[in-house]
């Protein structure tokens, strides 16, 4: 897949919130990866598709 194929669109944000709590996210460029401040999670972003499963997220540290 090519780069295009994989980007992903924030404006897509505008439509997205965290499952676990209905909080905002924000797209973390360098991780491929929406962040959930409030829920310290970081979703991963897999062929342009965010995959917004608690299960599948990443637990980030509470500072």
């Amino acid at each position: 897949m090519s780069d295009v194929e994989n980007a992903f669109d924030p404006k897509m944000l505008e439509a997205l919130v965290c499952p676990q709590c209905q909080g905002v996210l924000r797209y973390d460029a360098a991780n491929n990866e929406l962040i959930s401040k409030a829920a310290h999670l970081a979703y991963p972003i897999r062929g342009g598709i965010p995959v917004l499963l608690i299960d599948e997220a990443r637990t980030l540290d509470k500072d």
